[in-house]
């Protein structure tokens, strides 16, 4: 099939995609980049732990009224992202729907800036704005994953997806490395940041402006760069399917049809039920190892940030020889290597406290005072996350490869819709399983254990689908 420069690739079931030009692939690319720096620096390492510890009542507090916002973002973009990718399929033009949801992405974190510390009448506020942003960035990821099959033939679905997560870690290092050298101040009660120039907005260490700023700065970030894809990446043309009462109803009807073509198709079926299991586990290490270094190595600011740069670094590099290594072994075995290496290194870090490591056959190790990681447990600590970043980013590559090889191109949007939902319709249950398991115990590390049972689970359910090339 052919495909023109200024609009997207019509294709059937059995024909294959011809490569949409350049700078259409590249805008496609730069949502990566665009969207992560909201995860790194606003919902994971900075925003999140000022949000639970200064802005909140109290930690505790802090720490469920955060959960309980991620949850309900969670359920929201669970419950509705099968219909609305429905309806976008019914109706075209994907760039509108992105628009939107980028709206509400840009407009919750540039409200994050108003939660100063004991402003606590404005709770609400913030709730709701973190629940936007959560919620916008979800929703970009369905609209933007959904053009992939559209863009590239199938045998190049892999690589296309590799880049793109790894240019998202690649964003994440430069937006950090952006904020920590130019406003991050890191002397106590000081204005200095780590290039040895005063805050260039400012802030002064102590009064978490720059912590609020995260939410502002990563909006200014994704408005930047989602441009190029606006302008080049080329969009499913507006279909004319009468009024939208209509368009909401045959697009629910179509969903309908669609649940039921999933439900009979063994692999599609067992690949989103193998990948809504592991995402919690992969989910839950996320948002409970910053709380986890915290609570072992008291670590905050610099050190966490840090703990961040390995992450996108190793996450970046993981990606991108994903990416390569989906094309030519497929993204089933990527999937299978992953979990197996994301299972081994979370052993490990669950193994170091800050007194030793290897659940206690080795002691640590006392390193330099005046390094950021101060003793031979953290930096153990440091080593096994930089491994869970090297497969956390092919897994991610390798798990959108294999539904985009799955879906049918005139269903993309609809598909993703329910990708998206697999990866949200029981992010509950990791976190409440560890919460519980902690409070049973009394130990924060058998609770974190627990993220094993979803990773086992989801890499045994995958061993029962099929490689890609089996059913081309």
């Amino acid at each position: 099939m052919a495909e023109s420069v200024t609009g997207p690739p019509t294709q059937t079931e059995t024909t294959e995609v011809v490569p949409a030009s350049k700078p259409a692939l590249v805008g496609w690319v730069l949502y990566d980049w665009a969207a992560q720096p909201v995860f790194l620096l606003v919902l994971t390492f900075f925003f999140a732990p000022y949000f639970t510890s200064q802005f909140a009542p109290d930690p505790i507090t802090g720490g469920a009224l955060w959960g309980y916002a991620i949850a309900a973002s969670g359920l929201v973009v669970a419950l509705t992202s099968p219909m609305l990718g429905a309806i976008a399929d019914r109706t075209g033009r994907r760039k509108l729907w992105l628009t939107g949801f980028s709206a509400a992405l840009i407009v919750g974190s540039a409200t994050l800036w108003l939660a100063t510390p004991g402003a606590q009448h404005l709770l609400p506020v913030i709730l709701l704005a973190v629940v936007l942003t959560f919620v916008g960035a979800e929703f970009t990821g369905v609209f933007t994953n959904a053009m992939l099959p559209t863009l590239v033939p199938t045998r190049m679905v892999g690589r296309l997806s590799g880049i793109g997560w790894s240019t998202g870690y690649a964003g994440a290092l430069v937006a950090l490395a952006v904020f920590l050298l130019l406003l991050f101040p890191v002397t106590p009660g000081g204005q200095t940041t780590l290039l040895g120039i005063t805050s260039i907005m400012g802030f002064t260490q102590g009064t978490f402006e720059a912590e609020r700023f995260t939410g502002p700065f990563s909006a200014l970030w994704y408005i930047v760069f989602i441009i190029p894809l606006f302008l080049f990446t080329p969009d499913t043309p507006a279909r004319h399917a009468g009024r939208i009462g209509r368009a909401v109803r045959d697009g629910l009807a179509e969903l309908w049809g669609t649940v039921r073509d999933v439900r009979g198709n063994t692999e599609m079926f067992r690949f989103l039920l193998a990948r809504m299991i592991y995402v919690d586990g992969l989910n839950a290490i996320f948002a409970f190892g910053g709380i986890y270094a915290t609570a072992s190595f008291g670590w905050s600011g610099l050190p966490l940030a840090l703990f961040a740069c390995v992450l996108s670094f190793t996450g970046f590099f993981g990606a991108v020889v994903g990416g390569f290594a989906d094309d030519r072994f497929g993204p089933r075995r990527i999937i299978l290597v992953c979990l197996v290496g994301l299972l081994a290194t979370a052993a490990f870090a669950l193994s170091v406290d800050g007194n030793s490591v290897g659940f206690g056959l080795f002691p640590a190790i006392p390193a330099n005072a005046d390094a950021p990681f101060q003793s031979g447990s953290e930096i153990a600590f440091i080593v096994a996350a930089a491994g869970i970043g090297l497969f956390v980013g092919p897994l991610q590559a390798a798990s959108r490869s294999y539904m985009a090889h799955l879906t049918p191109p005139a269903k993309a949007q609809e598909y993703f819709g329910l990708f998206a939902f697999a990866g949200k319709a029981t992010s509950f249950a990791a976190p409440f399983l560890i919460a519980t398991v902690t409070t049973l115990t009394g130990s924060q590390r058998i609770g974190m254990s627990m993220i094993a049972l979803f990773l086992v689970t989801g890499f045994l359910l995958m061993l029962t689908v099929r490689p890609v090339h089996q059913f081309r």
